[in-house]
C-alpha cells in the first residue's frame, strides 16, 4: 500500500471503532494520530533504508511485529494513563494496521499469506540501492500508476478503490475531522512565516 492508502485504511477502521464503541465520530486530534501512525512505519524504514542506507530494505525496524505490537500497547496504555484514551487507541489502531496493509496486497495478488517481511531482525529482507528517497519513490510509483491507469479490475485495485470510497464517505459523514486542524496549522505556519 501507498502512504495515502495506509492512511485511508487506518481512518476507516478507526472511524468504525469510534462509531461502534463510543457512538461518536473520530475527533480532530485522534484523526491526526491515526493518520500519522498509519504511515509511520514507512516514514521510518523507507527513509532509513533508501536515504541513509541504515537497513537493506524498507521493511525493517518499524515494520517488525516484534516492535509494532509492544509499541502499540505501550503508547495505548500510556495515553490512557494520561487521560487520552482515544489518542492511544488511534495510535494502537493506525500503527499495526500499516502492517496488515502491507500483507493484504500480497495476499490479493498471490493468494498467499506471507509475513516474512514483518519479522525483522529474525528475517532481514535484502533490498536494492534505491538511490535516495525520491528515486525509490519514483521507481515504485511507476508500476503503481500504470496499474491504476490501466483500469483493469484486479482484486488489488478493487480493494484500493473500495477503501478510498469508504474512507471519503466516512470522513464526510464524520464531519471532516482533521480538516479544521490542518487549516489552523496552516494559518499558524503562515503567520510565523509572514
Amino acid at each position: 500500500m501507498w502512504p495515502w492508502e495506509h492512511a485511508l485504511f487506518g481512518y476507516v477502521v478507526y472511524s468504525v471503532v469510534c462509531h461502534a464503541h463510543y457512538r461518536d465520530a473520530p475527533g480532530e486530534y485522534e484523526t491526526a494520530v491515526v493518520l500519522i501512525a498509519s504511515v509511520l512505519p514507512d516514514v521510518v524504514d523507507k527513509t532509513l533504508a533508501w536515504q541513509f542506507d541504515v537497513f537493506h530494505s524498507g521493511y525493517a525496524l518499524a515494520h517488525s511485529i516484534f516492535i509494532a505490537a509492544p509499541l502499540a500497547i505501550v503508547v495505548g496504555l500510556s495515553a490512557r494513563e494520561y487521560g487520552q484514551a482515544k489518542l492511544g487507541l488511534a495510535f494502537a489502531i493506525g500503527y499495526p494496521l500499516h502492517l496488515v496493509g502491507d500483507v493484504l496486497p500480497i495476499y490479493l495478488s498471490s493468494g498467499e499469506w506471507t509475513i516474512h517481511h514483518l519479522l525483522w531482525p529474525v528475517v532481514v529482507i535484502e533490498g536494492r540501492d534505491h538511490g535516495g528517497l525520491l528515486e525509490g519513490f519514483r521507481h515504485n510509483f511507476g508500476p503503481y500508476l500504470a496499474e491504476v491507469l490501466a483500469l483493469e479490475p484486479t482484486p488489488s485495485l478493487l480493494v484500493q478503490v473500495g477503501i478510498a470510497l469508504t474512507a471519503v464517505g466516512l470522513w464526510i459523514v464524520d464531519g471532516w475531522p482533521g480538516y479544521r486542524l490542518v487549516v489552523r496549522w496552516n494559518r499558524l505556519l503562515y503567520e510565523r512565516l509572514s
